[in-house]
């Protein structure tokens, strides 16, 4: 399994140097749906490979609505902010997921703020606030789009939780699950980028290269290594272990595309990063202890 991480390290933490130098060839959100196109075809084919049936018709909404928020939407998002922002910084920013996962689980899914959680968020929002402040790095609306994309995946999180709780089934394992959503996702993006896209692809062994590495590796190896990384270790724990990806992220910027880490740009993505590592840290008192005890 530790093989299994710090290969998900690698290539997550490197694909968003991938991603930005994908920005010379192709329309972000064109981009995108040809990386989730080539991910589900490998999917689809392990799914045949391993004789697995269609998900039951009752998990069909719940793949819809996800491929849109998860696949389609944080994704998009991804790749249009990665265009003006430097590879790092949408890194981390795509990583304060967990920061909305715990406000949306609160009012949502009956996950009470515990003290520790409530603090996470407010270090993360300063740490947001200092980023928000940085001009010279990229255009305000890159920021916002970008801070969009993660609260789109915090959402999907937050339906595939609800999910699990209504549906309570064994009958569709992750590799279905995941090859179905991508195809979906990969549709939804096509549709998008074929009626509000324009621009066109330079296909050159760089762009071929850069979309071979996040469909095969980054959509299809990672998504599958992150699947079995879940079934050996506890979510709260793999939670913690995967924010070792945007540290990578930031570094391979740093040390492949020369960007340069300013010190209130450092101080903002810490601050984020110790607030999710508050979030998602075990705390056994909820807010509301000190009033009531909460329901077991």
């Amino acid at each position: 399994m530790i093989k299994a991480l710090l290969l998900i390290y690698a290539i997550w933490g490197f694909n968003w140097v991938a991603m930005k130098e994908a920005t010379l060839f192709f329309p972000p959100v064109l981009f995108a749906c040809y990386r989730f196109a080539v991910g589900a075809a490998i999917l689809l084919a392990v799914n045949a490979w391993l004789k697995l049936p269609l998900p039951p018709r009752r998990y069909w909404k719940w793949i819809a609505l996800t491929g849109l928020l998860q696949i389609a939407g944080n994704n998009a998002a991804m790749q249009m902010g990665i265009k003006d922002l430097d590879a790092g910084l949408v890194a981390v920013l795509n990583y304060s997921m967990p920061v909305w996962v715990a406000i949306l689980a609160h009012f949502f899914l009956n996950e009470k703020l515990t003290k520790r959680k409530a603090l996470g968020v407010v270090v993360s929002m300063i740490g947001l606030v200092i980023l928000m402040h940085i001009d010279s790095l990229g255009n305000a609306s890159s920021l916002f789009i970008t801070i969009g994309g993660a609260i789109s995946w915090a959402v999907a999180n937050v339906v595939i939780k609800y999910q699990n709780s209504q549906l309570k089934g064994k009958d569709c394992n992750m590799i279905q699950y995941t090859a179905w959503q991508m195809t979906i996702g990969s549709i939804i993006l096509f549709v998008y980028t074929s009626c509000m896209e324009t621009g066109q692809v330079h296909w050159t062994p760089m762009a071929v290269a850069c979309l071979a590495y996040n469909g095969i590796l980054a959509s299809a190896l990672a998504f599958f290594l992150w699947n079995y990384v879940l079934t050996c270790m506890e979510a709260s724990k793999a939670s913690i272990a995967v924010l070792a990806v945007p540290v990578v992220g930031v570094v391979c910027g740093i040390l492949f595309l020369g960007e340069r880490l300013y010190v209130s740009t450092a101080a903002g993505m810490v601050l984020i990063l110790a607030g999710i590592l508050l979030i998602v840290a075990q705390n056994s008192k909820p807010l509301s202890s000190r009033f009531h005890r909460s329901k077991s």
